[in-house]
């Protein structure tokens, strides 16, 4: 009987060597970021209306009968009447993890939510409240890390990325000493219209965001655009969005600008033109190629506006004004470039041009002769960090990382400071 057990045990250790062989594993530990996550069973049951809710890390700005939408980056959207512009009213704020960007048609917020689109209901600004969501419809995105550590691993089967936490990494080797990939991602960050009093959101109408969007609405359509991916949404539906279609439409796509008919991409390499006469079918038109650089751009009949910051993921260092001529929307053609300190978010009202030149702050200028823009400096704010803006019948509102600001410029000689809601910086 034993003379058969040992060949077998012989045998039996002989499969184990060569198992371990083929697959041996280790580990390796190391200071680093640590994934925190959130499951995506507990992402789908946040969305709650909170009050006292403090802003701190301001993000982009939508306009919606009288009331403004200020995101506050990954954590949620804070909401004001803003009936009166010198006096703001916080009506609360509504738990959203993952939101980036947003757009309101009617009285329906379309938001990201990490991987989810949400449909929120805000016909009652006091009862915000989850109206519809499409589950792992966007990309798998992260916060940023800090840059001293590396990253650690991320399983995206835990749920999304929540934040990081500095601490000892435990990261899996395979045999041949090449370590599993990390993950890790760094991030950045118009119209008129009389203000009368409201009770809430009314359920026509689009609201209005800043330069710096993602998001856009046209008629029955919405558009949600993430670095290489455009994708169309039918919203006949309001609360049950369809998506019609996806595309590239180029690479590093920044931002959305919506006309009538065109929709103009922002893109780290130049500014992608469409034709939407049909927005479920958008339509290649053009590209104006310009240096490697963020670019957001807004238009203004024939002539859009785009500018070029360096000191970000974007590449580049230029930091400058583009006029670009659209009216023959095929074949755009420069008009003039102007130097800037970091431009970021920039919106127009006439002949008013309003430039947020990051933290050299908030530059106003007239911009009747396209070809003297900075010559014509009618307004400057240095003193704050200005990210992005829109002009709203006579007043202007301002994000950035201070907080939000509104400016009458009823009188262009005599701009004014109305409000301010400041943020708290951690």
């Amino acid at each position: 009987m034993k003379a058969k057990i040992i060949p077998f045990i012989l045998l039996l250790s002989l499969i184990l060597v060569l198992t371990t062989s083929c697959e041996d594993t280790t580990f390796k530990e190391y200071k680093g970021y640590a994934p925190v996550y959130m499951t995506y069973e507990n992402l789908r049951s946040a969305v709650k209306t909170e009050q006292n809710v403090d802003l701190v890390n301001p993000g982009k700005i939508y306009f919606k009968d009288n009331y403004i939408f200020i995101i506050e980056e990954l954590k949620g959207i804070h909401f004001y009447d803003n009936t009166n512009p010198s006096l703001p009213v916080k009506k609360g704020f509504v738990n959203l993890p993952g939101v980036i960007d947003m757009a309101i048609s009617g009285s329906i917020l379309y938001a990201d939510s990490f991987v989810d689109l949400v449909v929120l209901d805000v016909e009652n600004i006091e009862n915000i409240h989850e109206a519809g969501r499409l589950k792992n419809i966007l990309p798998y995105t992260m916060p940023k890390a800090g840059n001293d550590f590396p990253v650690g691993p991320v399983d995206k089967d835990n749920g999304v990325v929540l934040d990081w936490k500095l601490g000892t990494v435990r990261e899996k080797v395979n045999y041949n000493g090449n370590h599993y990939p990390y993950f890790k991602m760094t991030s950045d960050r118009s119209l008129g219209a009389n203000f009368t009093t409201t009770l809430g959101i009314s359920s026509g109408g689009v609201g209005i965001g800043g330069s710096m969007a993602r998001f856009g609405i046209k008629d029955k359509v919405l558009y949600v655009v993430d670095n290489n991916n455009l994708k169309v949404f039918n919203i006949t539906n309001k609360t049950a969005p369809v998506q019609s279609t996806q595309f590239n439409p180029g690479w590093n796509i920044e931002t959305m600008f919506l006309t009538a008919d065109k929709m103009f991409l922002g893109t780290t390499t130049g500014m992608v033109i469409y034709d939407i006469t049909n927005p479920l079918n958008p339509v290649s038109q053009s590209f104006f190629r310009h240096a490697r650089s963020c670019d957001p751009v807004i238009v203004d009949d024939t002539l859009a506006y785009v500018t070029l910051r360096s000191g970000t993921t974007c590449g580049g260092s230029l930091n400058c004004l583009d006029v670009v001529n659209v009216k023959n929307i095929s074949s755009p053609v420069l008009v003039k470039s102007y130097p800037f300190t970091n431009p970021h978010g920039l919106g127009k009202d006439g002949d008013l041009l309003f430039i947020c030149d990051g933290a050299a702050g908030l530059k106003i200028y007239d911009a009747s002769d396209p070809k003297n823009i900075t010559g014509n400096l009618i307004f400057t704010y240095p003193n704050i960090n200005a990210f992005d803006v829109i002009p709203i019948g006579n007043v202007l509102v301002m994000i950035g990382d201070d907080g939000l600001f509104q400016y009458s410029y009823s009188n262009v000689q005599n701009i004014t400071l109305l409000s301010s809601i400041l943020s708290l910086k951690e």
